[in-house]
Formats: structure tokens, sequence, C-alpha cells
């Protein structure tokens, strides 16, 4: 055992004397410079943006509903189809309806069978008058040559108004067979638009968005059964405080982003609702935008207003190093580079805000470089 532990010092001391007289021109050789481009921070005038969330909106929608009490029978389409305008959508259970419309068609056919029997009186009426009218100017010229006597007189005279009185109520029953022909066309045509309130078509071309019919079910007046957008016609309605009201103005162009279609896109505004919500205090502002492939209401949308104009600290996005939830960027100082650790705000053509971290005039490589390490040497290009 102790032969061992001799090997193994004597083994140690003589790479200790190896290792203590040697050199390694690899340590001693300067490292060369990283060459880099740099950009200076400077203060920029940034427009003052204010941002509001809001909700996309279909300009024109419309929920299909029923004006009577039936049963629906069909429904033809579903949530997601797109329908063109006077599509047939749901169809009701019409058997109701159609014995209203016979009735009022059996009311109409009476009264026109009656017509014909209404003419004849009328016809015989007058003739009846004609024919007591020739008699009393008979008996009218006898009385006057005193060839008959009072009492005949008086009953000719008694039948010529008798045939009067005969001749203007079957006039009379006349026109009421037409005002009444007049009230029952009216009533078929009642029961004809009811009957085909059986039948819901799409009031314009659009998109199903909601169904909430199913066949069997009970529709009831007003209750919704289907609701429709039209297509290619939406808007964002923003939410803005109360305190920001004097800077929007409606015709003015914003900057719309909607996250779910990964868009930025420039927007005018269309309406200034006036009445301002008691509740949150805020007004809602609505944003025209343009047609756009695979926009649907009830998307998620950002708008920026501009608020006049403010000064930022700023720097090239390239110079910008993201790990994680870590931003930072390399200073240059003295030759060397730095990592420094900053937050950043909003991002705009010119560059990136940059709210804590540097300062005006201090360097920045940009672009960034990943190799670059903390404390690197570095010149320029």
């Amino acid at each position: 055992m102790r032969f061992f532990l001799v090997a193994a010092f004597a083994s140690v001391v003589l790479l200790s004397g190896c290792g203590s007289g040697g050199t390694h021109p690899e340590a001693d050789a300067p490292v060369s410079p990283v060459r880099v481009r740099i950009a200076t921070v400077e203060t920029q005038e940034w427009p003052d943006l204010y941002e509001a969330t809001g909700t996309v909106r279909a300009r024109t929608s419309a929920v299909i509903s029923s004006k009577v009490m039936a049963y629906v029978r069909q429904v033809s389409v579903e949530a997601g189809d797109a329908v063109r305008e006077g599509q047939e959508l749901v169809v009701l259970d019409a058997q109701d309806l159609d014995a209203g419309l016979r009735r009022a068609g059996a009311a109409e056919t009476e009264i026109r069978d009656a017509i014909p029997e209404a003419d004849n009186a009328v016809a015989g009426a007058e003739a009846n008058l004609g024919l007591a009218q020739s008699t009393f100017r008979r008996m009218q010229e006898l009385a006057s040559r005193k060839s008959i006597s009072s009492h005949e007189f008086d009953e000719a005279a008694a039948r010529l108004k008798s045939a009067q009185a005969a001749y203007e109520m079957a006039r009379a029953k006349r026109k009421q067979l037409d005002s009444k022909l007049a009230g029952a066309n009216q009533e078929v045509r009642a029961a004809r638009i009811t009957r085909d309130y059986a039948r819901l078509a799409a009031p314009f071309a659009g998109l199903v968005t909601a169904r909430s019919a199913e066949p069997g079910s009970l529709a009831a007046p007003g209750a919704p059964l289907l609701t429709i957008e039209r297509r290619g016609d939406y808007r964002l309605e923003a939410s803005v405080e109360e305190s920001k009201l004097p800077f929007v103005k409606t015709g003015e162009t914003v900057d719309v982003v909607l996250e779910a279609l990964d868009r930025r896109l420039a927007a005018r505004v269309s309406e200034i609702v006036p009445e301002v919500d008691s509740t949150s205090r805020t007004y809602t502002v609505k944003i025209g935008l343009p047609p756009l492939d695979n926009l649907r209401s009830g998307m998620f949308g950002r708008a920026w207003f501009p608020m006049g104009a403010r000064k930022v600290t700023a720097v090239p996005a390239a110079a910008i190093i993201e790990r994680g939830q870590l931003e930072s960027v390399l200073v240059v100082e003295d030759g060397f580079a730095h990592t420094r650790l900053v937050t950043t705000g909003r991002q705009a053509q010119n560059g990136m805000e940059v709210l804590s971290g540097i300062s005006a005039g201090e360097k920045v490589v940009s672009p960034a470089l990943p190799q670059l390490t903390d404390g690197a040497r570095v010149e320029l290009r």
C-alpha cells in the first residue's frame, strides 16, 4: 500500500513540473474583434396613439323569425352556409293557414254566386218600376178627365212608390254584394299572405351565423330561428374612453389590427355613437373594414387613434434581442459590447420605442449578432 501512495505522489509532482515548464501559444494569442454595425440611440417625435379594443360586427344582419305560431317542418341550412337572396330557409306546418285560405276562398265564391241572383232581382224591380210608371201616367190622364175615382188614382200612386222602393232596395243589395266581394277579395289576399308566412326566405345574400330552429320545434312570433349577416360588409366597434372624444373624428384614418387574421390595415372611422355608457364611461366608435377573407363577426380587434405627438427614445428593431420574456441590446463602449436589458414599447416603421434601459446618444449593435457575447471586442465595419 505504501508503495502505491509514493508512486501516485511522484506522478503528480512530475505532471506539475511538466505543466509549469511548457507554453500554450493558443491561450496567449489575442482574440480578434468582431466586425459589427452600430446605431445611435435617438430621441424621436412619434405620433401619440391611443389604443382601443373592439369587436368585429356585420354592418347588416337579420334575425329570421316567424310571424305566426306554427311547428317547424323543415330547415334547409346550417350555421356557416352561404345563402342567396330569396332562398327558402325554413318551412312551417301550414295546415291551419291552408284552412283559413280555403275558408276565405269559399266566402268569396259564395258572394260571387249571389251576384247573378241580385242582378236578376234588380232587373225585375226595374221592370216592375217601369210598369208602375206607365200605369200611373195612364191613371193620371184618366183622373184629369174624372174617368176614375180618387181611390183608384191613389192605388196607382202607391204601386208606383212601392215599385220605386223595391228597385232601390234591389240596387242597394247589389251594391252590398260588391262591397262584400271586395272585402272577401281582401280576406283571400290576407289569407294567402299569411299562408306565405309558412315559408321563410333570405332577405339578402349572406352567411348563416346562427341556427336555433329544428324540425318539430314550435316557432313563436318574434322568436329567432336563424341569424344571417351580409358578407363583405363588416366594421370594428371599438370602445373609446369618454376623455378621448375630442380627438376622434368621423372620416379619419386609423390603424387596425385583427389578431385572428394576423392583419394590420388602415381603416376609416365611419360612425361615432353619441351615447356614453354610464357604467364603463366609454362610447362606441365604428370603423369600416375592407372586405377580407375569413373575416367574421365576433373577432377581436385593436384600433390606434392619433392623439398628437410625443418624444420617445428609439432604436432600430433589428437591435433588439429576445430571449424568452427578456429583451436586451448590445451597447458598445470603448470597443467592447455589453448586454443591457431593456423594456420596449410600441414599434413603428422607423424603430422600436425603448422605455427603460438605455439613453439617447448611446451606441448599440444593429443588427444584433446572436453569436456576440457580453464583453466581446468589436470594431466597426
